[in-house]
């Protein structure tokens, strides 16, 4: 049947009479609103010399069927057919004369109606040319009706936590359909559902879903409807209801003895407020004599003793149920200075200055120590501290590696060294307090070696030597050369050697 009404539509559309300059002129398409008003214009323009119009005939094409609208006979009259009568006009009213003038026979529909929506044929009957004529296709659209409301008036967050539709927006009979959306803080989800009714219409349905809380009271819920470009806003704010939330504040982990003043209070959050306020002390009894309580602070008339130690409790109690809140008192000797703020200024000025106290101290120990190496390493040119075993003593007339002690003259009781020797290579007396031990070397025991004949040997050089080759020989002490430095054990080395 629709396939039967868009031949025929096209059809009509393509039979445009133009024959001899005669033609119908109307626009292809108009559209209008449920209830407005619209015009279908029709306009006959005539051919030279012009030819004779009996007769203007509206029609309206549904579905391949061609109903009667308006007629405009100049010898009859107009003619407006139900059920248009009440709504439909032609808009010149020379149509209506006597004597009428049918050129321009456009119509206008007046409270349009969805039932209105047609393809409407204006034909002109004409002699002898025949008939002439065209169409235009009217739209009509259907504003839609939005509501927002609470799925109920009392939204109560329950401990199940179970998520419900809290509102409902509506788009209702619109046409074309709308479209919902939501704006708001929630963490919730949306459901949608299109229905068509019979008249062409269609009814968007959206609910918000969420599970109520505390966090949810008060919380804006916006409903958005789009409909033809056009923006539709309808917002609600939730009104949850539930349990009290429960702390207990005042306790602030400083109470010692003989403090005074304190007291504890029950803060609650809750929707609707808060009607009974009840505290007690776990495994014991509130000291009637020391405590006061008005609406939900507890009071402590008397300084802090031990006895105020313990678990306080504070039940809430609203029109939804009762929670309660915890805290646990106890009791030191004396104050935490942490707690105090002058206390804890003077702490903080302790901390600072013994900060900088340390890092003076730090700077002035490096400077210290810094000396202490520069003296260290000037005393070391001076002084050789490596391996003895590399120098030559000088005995006598001669030489010969360092290692067990070789014979030679008696030594003297008291040594003498330059003024300019450091001071621990400044022997005390041999024997005496802080000397040799007589147990290291018994001189007096080796008399004998001390008058043997001394030699030179080289070092690394071994040769064998009769005894005809030796002589007693006491020589002068051979003269020292520059670049040797005397020894506190009698030897002397090349200032060379020291750092090899």
């Amino acid at each position: 049947m629709a396939m039967c009404a868009g031949i025929w539509i096209l059809l009509v559309a393509l039979h445009v009479q133009a024959g001899n300059g005669q033609m119908v002129q109307m626009d292809s398409s108009k559209s209008g609103f449920v209830g407005s008003q619209v015009e279908l214009r029709c306009i006959f323009s005539n051919s030279n010399p012009p030819v004779k119009i009996s007769q203007v005939t509206w029609q309206k094409l549904l579905n391949g069927t061609k109903q009667n609208v308006a007629i405009a006979n100049p010898a009859l009259g107009v003619s407006v057919l139900p059920p248009f009568k009440e709504r439909v006009s032609f808009k010149q009213a020379a149509v209506r004369h006597r004597t009428p003038s049918l050129e321009d026979t456009t119509i206008v529909f007046s409270s349009l109606q969805l039932s209105d929506e047609a393809a409407y044929i204006c034909e002109y009957t004409t002699f002898p040319a025949g008939n002439r004529e065209n169409m235009v296709n009217l739209t009509v659209f259907a504003r839609p009706m939005t509501r927002m409301t609470l799925t109920t008036p009392t939204i109560v967050a329950r401990a199940s936590k179970r998520k419900m539709t809290v509102a409902t927006c509506v788009s209702a009979n619109g046409k074309p359909p709308s479209v919902i959306k939501w704006e708001t803080r929630l963490k919730g989800e949306a459901t949608f559902q299109e229905t068509r009714n019979q008249n062409g219409t269609v009814t968007v349905r959206s609910n918000y879903v969420v599970v109520p809380s505390r966090e949810t009271h008060k919380q804006k819920l916006t409903c958005v409807v789009t409909y033809q470009g056009e923006k539709i806003k309808d917002s609600v704010v939730l009104n949850v209801q539930y349990e009290p939330d429960v702390k207990i504040e005042g306790f602030d982990g400083n109470w010692y003895l003989n403090r005074p003043n304190v007291q504890l209070t029950c803060r609650a959050d809750a929707n609707p407020p808060v009607t009974i306020y009840q505290w007690k002390l776990l495994n014991g009894s509130l000291p009637s004599s020391n405590v006061e309580i008005k609406n939900n602070t507890l009071f402590f008339k008397a300084p802090v003793t031990y006895d105020l130690a313990g678990t306080y409790v504070c039940d809430a109690t609203n029109g939804i149920g009762t929670r309660t809140g915890i805290v646990d008192v106890n009791i030191t000797e004396f104050p935490n200075n942490s707690r105090s703020d002058g206390q804890e200024i003077h702490q903080e000025q302790h901390n600072t200055g013994a900060a900088i106290g340390g890092a003076v101290g730090g700077v002035a120990l490096l400077g210290v120590a810094a000396i202490l190496l520069f003296v260290f390493l000037r005393r070391r040119q001076r002084t050789f501290k490596g391996d003895y075993s590399t120098k030559k003593h000088v005995f006598g007339n001669g030489y010969s590696k360092a290692g067990g002690l070789p014979a030679h003259p008696p030594i003297p009781k008291n040594l003498q060294y330059p003024d300019d020797s450091d001071d621990e290579k400044k022997p005390a007396q041999i024997g005496g307090p802080g000397g040799f031990e007589a147990s290291e070397r018994d001189f007096d025991g080796e008399q004998e070696d001390l008058k043997r004949p001394y030699f030179t040997v080289d070092e690394g050089e071994s040769r064998d030597y009769d005894e005809r080759t030796l002589a007693f020989q006491y020589d002068p002490e051979p003269e020292i050369a520059d670049d040797m430095i005397s020894q506190t054990d009698g030897s002397v080395i090349s200032k060379k050697e020291w750092y090899v």
